[in-house]
């Protein structure tokens, strides 16, 4: 079991597999450029698995597979394959913008995959394009009904931002109300690659816009989830996730694997300690103990609004969110 020192139970393994991704998400990396890390920085997926294995043997229960975008990185679903042959009681996601997975739903499903979280923070096609930065909405939507279809579990992500789709907060919410899928709300994460025009919204304004026309109760946190539930009067629950509060990180059980080797502690933390030189040499007790290392200096909290007002300086594409 992993623990860190804050007494927190660590198994939760977030794992991007790639950096790439084809949206330009205004709240992500608008100006992010066309380069890459070059593909022999990557670990392959069999490293990656090495570690993951070892993650596995060491507690960790829950893994999440994200970007970048994964469906852009050839086999993924022989990497699902991987992970859920070893132990299929893992409790395997991932991640994606949906556009590319109407042709790969199937598969995954069949390879393991158990759940997908999938942000649609707009049901218009301009407002789509305008977040984005290309004409997506028909592929996403198609994506998310073939996910239902072959039996996969679908969590929507919103991100409201003023001006651009906050009026659409309660139409995002009846569209995965009537498909059977949660939501969660998030809070715009501030981070230098996104557009400095975003004006995000709080929780007080979203949850004062949808009791205008849902009566709701507030249900606290569920486990070490952190979204703030609410549950409305036919049962129907939806979250909210709010970065700056202070009870986002008192439960959090999660670290990042990025798809270059570095596990990261903690999302809006600079420090990591890399497995890939371990990995690569086949040296399953160094990895292991950089793994124990990463998890003893968890800290306690992120640096959102922090006294020193620090900013980090990696950016979300590279671990997943």
């Amino acid at each position: 079991m992993l623990i860190d020192s804050y007494e927190r139970v660590v198994d939760y393994l977030r794992v991007s597999v790639t950096e790439r991704c084809n949206f330009r998400c205004q709240y992500c990396m608008p100006e992010k450029p066309f380069t890459w890390v070059p593909k022999e920085n990557l670990l392959t997926f069999e490293e990656l698995f090495e570690f993951i294995k070892i993650a596995i043997d060491e507690g960790v229960k829950k893994i999440r597979i994200t970007g970048g975008e994964p469906l852009l990185r050839e086999g993924l679903d022989n990497f699902v394959k991987m992970i859920y042959d070893y132990e299929a009681s893992i409790d395997l996601a991932m991640t994606t913008n949906a556009y590319l997975l109407k042709g790969t739903a199937q598969k995954l499903r069949d390879a393991g995959l158990k759940r997908i979280n999938v942000s649609i923070d707009t049901l218009k096609p301009e407002v789509a394009q305008a977040i984005a930065g290309k004409d997506v909405l028909k592929n996403v939507l198609e994506g998310v009904d073939e996910a239902l279809k072959v039996g996969l579990k679908v969590k929507v992500n919103m991100v409201p931002m003023k001006g651009m789709n906050a009026d659409e907060i309660t139409d995002v919410l009846e569209y995965s109300k009537e498909r059977g899928m949660s939501i969660r709300f998030i809070e715009y994460m501030e981070n230098r690659y996104a557009s400095k025009a975003i004006s995000g919204m709080k929780s007080k304004e979203l949850l004062d816009i949808l009791a205008q026309k849902y009566e709701f109760e507030d249900e606290g946190f569920d486990g070490s989830s952190p979204s703030h539930y609410y549950v409305m009067q036919d049962g129907y629950r939806f979250g909210i996730i709010e970065p700056y509060g202070d009870d986002f990180c008192k439960q959090c059980n999660r670290i990042r694997l990025t798809a270059e080797g570095q596990l990261i502690p903690c999302l809006y933390f600079d420090e990591a300690m890399s497995i890939s030189e371990a990995i690569k040499r086949g040296d399953i007790k160094g990895a292991a103990l950089v793994l124990k290392e990463v998890v003893r200096t968890k800290p306690e909290k992120n640096r959102w609004g922090g006294e020193e007002g620090e900013s980090s300086e990696r950016a979300f594409y590279e671990t997943g969110g």
